[in-house]
């Protein structure tokens, strides 16, 4: 099937492919063979309708069509393993050429992957902080425990530090309740940061049950958010909290260990696991970001416009589902560095543009070493998928066939593999000087930076079928 390839910039192509009408036979036959099952025509037997009463009654133009549109996908698919392309969208498909019974041409503009070496990972150098000290973070862990199971005793006294407080909160403004801002049996630890109104630890302290004390703070939700009231607070209750003893009993109570020792070893491993979890996701990220810097390549215009719309469309959707604007959002947000939404949406577009260059780097990885997904990492991530969503892995499997999702799917185990694969080849050292072991392990589908936009037309290298929108009229007719 003779084909031609035209480049039109370093991200797409324009492909020219000739399909000889030997070869669209086969999909003829099918064409009027499916018409032939599908109508009623006098005097003759469903599904024996004769090609030539196909053509006078319905044309030969509509078989043509269903035949072309058949045909167009193997072909389309063939120019493009011909020309070493790799498709990131939908190509655009224009009949170029139609002679009835000689040959088929059509044109096929397609934004693919751009061409570019792979640098050598084994040079990349990285530095990441140390793991801090966990003893201080398992001592917590412990306390939050101890805390789930706390007992509290009503006392008749001042607050003090550690007190649990019920307290009533009455907000108003030049002394006109704002009822939107108030609330009722709210529950207060004293002295613990409870990200509550400004001033209201300091309030509560020396308050006994019923006593009330009224200062002014900023309101920090509802529909006054920003804006500054007089807050009353009501103490309806003061309390002790009382913490179950630390020993063997709580442990067993708790835990399916024996001994405090053996709780606090695990909760240990677990601190420790956890720390280094970070550890290496840190590195991972200056890894993929070092390798980035060494590749030089352009990003097909029309793909990122697409993934960009799509984050920004999916960030919002989530904004809006809990509430928040990008203004309130950013106001909440400690470690969110945007100083206004222009620049949080700068930022977005930032890491989207990233995120989609390092996949376009890792499929490239993929391809060079031909990394294949076996049939337990596709299982695993089935059963990852219906834990992740709380549904059952058949549920996962019937919504990944019913949306074409497998190659998809399989794609990301690929990314994983080839990330794990460039990170187990860096240097990778603590701030300490010590070496820090990059765990072979495949990362989790959706570890690569940006990636949590799914199934955006950029993360799809496989192009739907195209079709032919017209057949154009023949310049031969039978």
């Amino acid at each position: 099937m003779p084909s031609t390839v035209e480049k039109l910039s370093p991200t797409r192509v324009k492909l020219t492919v000739e399909i000889p009408f030997v070869d669209l036979k086969p999909h003829l036959d099918k064409a009027y063979k499916e018409i032939a099952e599908q109508v009623n025509i006098p005097g003759f037997r469903k599904g024996k309708v004769p090609a030539v009463v196909i053509d006078q009654r319905f044309g030969r133009g509509v078989v043509l069509q269903e035949a072309i549109n058949g045909a167009i996908q193997p072909a389309y698919e063939t120019a493009l393993a011909e020309a070493k392309a790799v498709p990131l969208a939908q190509p655009e498909i224009e009949i170029t050429k139609l002679e009835d019974g000689e040959l088929v041409e059509f044109t096929a503009e397609v934004d693919i992957r751009p061409d570019f070496d792979l640098p050598d990972f084994a040079a990349i150098e990285t530095t990441v902080d140390a793991l801090p000290p966990l003893d201080d973070e398992v001592e917590e862990r412990i306390l939050l425990l101890r805390k789930r199971f706390a007992t509290t005793t009503e006392l008749d006294r001042e607050s003090k530090e550690g007190d649990v407080l019920t307290i009533d909160l009455t907000a108003s403004q030049n002394g006109e309740e704002l009822p939107e801002a108030s609330a009722s049996g709210v529950t207060l630890t004293v002295g613990e940061d409870s990200g509550m109104l400004e001033g209201l630890d300091k309030a509560v302290r020396g308050l006994k049950k019923g006593e009330s004390k009224t200062f002014t703070s900023t309101l920090i939700g509802g529909p006054f958010r920003g804006q500054e009231a007089d807050i009353t607070v009501t103490v309806t209750q003061v309390a002790e909290e009382e913490l179950p003893a630390l020993d063997d009993e709580f442990a067993q109570t708790l835990s399916e260990f024996d001994t405090v020792e053996e709780m606090r070893e695990d909760l240990a491993k677990a601190v420790l696991a956890q720390a280094k979890a970070e550890q290496i996701a840190e590195a991972r990220d200056k890894i993929l970001e070092a390798a980035l810097e060494q590749v030089d390549f352009e990003v097909p215009v029309a793909v990122l416009a697409r993934e960009l719309e799509a984050r920004r469309n999916q960030i919002s959707d989530q904004l809006a589902r809990a509430g928040l604007t990008v203004e309130t959002y950013l106001e909440q947000a400690d470690d969110e560095e945007a100083e206004d939404a222009d620049a949080f949406w700068k930022q977005v577009d930032e890491r989207s543009t990233q995120a989609l260059r390092a996949q376009l780097l890792l499929d490239k990885y993929v391809d060079d070493n031909e990394i294949p997904v076996s049939q337990q990492e596709f299982t695993e991530l089935i059963l990852r998928k219906a834990t992740e969503q709380r549904t059952t892995p058949q549920e996962v499997i019937n919504h990944m066939m019913e949306h074409n999702h497998m190659f998809e799917w399989q794609q990301e185990i690929r990314r994983g593999k080839a990330l794990a694969a460039i990170c187990e080849a860096a240097k990778v050292t603590d701030s300490e000087g010590e070496p820090v072991e990059m765990a072979p392990s495949v990362p989790e589908a959706g570890d690569v930076e940006g990636s949590e936009a799914e199934e955006t037309e950029a993360e799809k290298p496989e192009a739907e079928k195209p079709e032919a929108e017209e057949v154009p009229e023949t310049e031969e007719t039978e």
